[in-house]
């Protein structure tokens, strides 16, 4: 037993060494490929403080990623620790007599069982609100926080109005209920892809969304939203017999409502080249007009190389690490 204990504990400081040394190299080359410029396709530099090179770095952090996954498991081959999760499905968060509202107002939450005080991130689907179903993102699936995946109800069936009222009905839920899951009502992030954007953007900013149920807005810990409108969405001009490439900008675009006492705010699209009719020129303006608002913490990437269809994934891990940090604060 005492040579068996001796030679696991080779095993794991060789594997700590080999984890250490390779992790060398690859920090030196992403620091190498870092330097590239990034131009659009007009042959001019992108600014640096809100253009990503995924790409390269995307590669450089898989890279790294793989390596810590090989060389931190134990001497028996296994993996360290995660947290167990359990996923609670097809919960109400509506409680009406009318069958559409019974089928579509319910969400599912994904979260841990043996962490305390855990982050939650209300997850809306994309779809232009015309269409999509809840899901848990897988890289956001098992990472220390829990995500409530909401659905919504739909455009022809119901206007805008009550999707934006659905979607402040399951955050209001969310803040109501998550204690009793373990998670901490200060650490509720609310985000979503394309339509889900345009939603988490709207009940964040415009604050009688969530007054009508007893809910600040600024109670939010932070606004994530992908690729989602900033001007009145294209459903809403439909409604109105506009056509989708007439831009409006009234009371039901995110824009109308900028304000300097909103929550923290990540706004994230794909490139500006490959982005749904001028989706990265609407978030660009809205971090701008935010800033000139007086709201300091508001913060812009473009992801190089992605469309709109595409973005959501790698804007998951920078979701995280805005969660992170902000509950980290939050904590202190």
């Amino acid at each position: 037993m005492h040579n068996y204990l001796l030679s696991i504990t080779w095993v794991e400081a060789t594997l700590q060494s080999l984890q250490t040394f390779l992790l060398l190299i690859l920090t030196r080359v992403a620091r190498l490929f870092s330097k590239t410029v990034c131009k659009d396709r007009r042959g001019f530099p992108r600014s640096p403080t809100n253009t990503m090179h995924l790409p390269i770095q995307h590669f450089s952090a898989t890279a790294i990623f793989c390596v810590i996954a090989a060389t931190t498991t134990n001497a028996h081959g296994q993996s360290a620790k995660s947290p167990s999760y359990k996923t609670d499905t097809t919960i109400a968060y509506r409680n009406s007599s009318d069958p559409y509202i019974s089928k579509m107002c319910v969400l599912d939450i994904h979260y841990p069982v043996d962490i305390k005080d855990f982050p939650t991130v209300v997850w809306f689907h994309g779809g232009g609100l015309t269409s999509g179903k809840r899901d848990v993102p897988e890289q956001l699936s098992k990472q220390g926080i829990a995500v409530v995946a909401v659905e919504y109800r739909l455009s022809p069936k119901v206007k805008v109005v009550d999707c934006i009222d659905d979607a402040s009905a399951a955050v209001a839920w969310t803040f109501a209920n998550i204690k009793k899951y373990g998670g901490s009502p200060e650490k509720i992030f609310v985000s979503g892809h394309s339509a889900g954007g345009y939603l988490t953007s709207m009940l964040g900013l415009d604050k009688k969304w969530l007054a009508k149920y007893d809910i600040n807005a600024d109670s939010i810990a932070g606004l994530i939203p992908f690729s989602g409108h900033t001007i009145t969405h294209f459903t809403v001009r439909k409604e109105r017999g506009i056509d989708g490439r007439q831009p409006i900008l009234d009371e039901m675009a995110p824009l109308f409502h900028v304000r300097s006492d909103a929550p923290p705010l990540l706004l994230i699209t794909g490139d500006r080249e490959l982005e749904l009719l001028g989706r990265y020129e609407e978030n660009a303006y809205m971090w701008r007009m935010m800033k000139v608002a007086g709201h300091e913490q508001t913060t812009l990437h473009e992801l190089d190389g992605y469309n709109h269809g595409q973005m959501a994934k790698p804007a998951h891990p920078l979701l995280l690490r805005f969660v992170r940090k902000v509950s980290k604060n939050i904590s202190q």
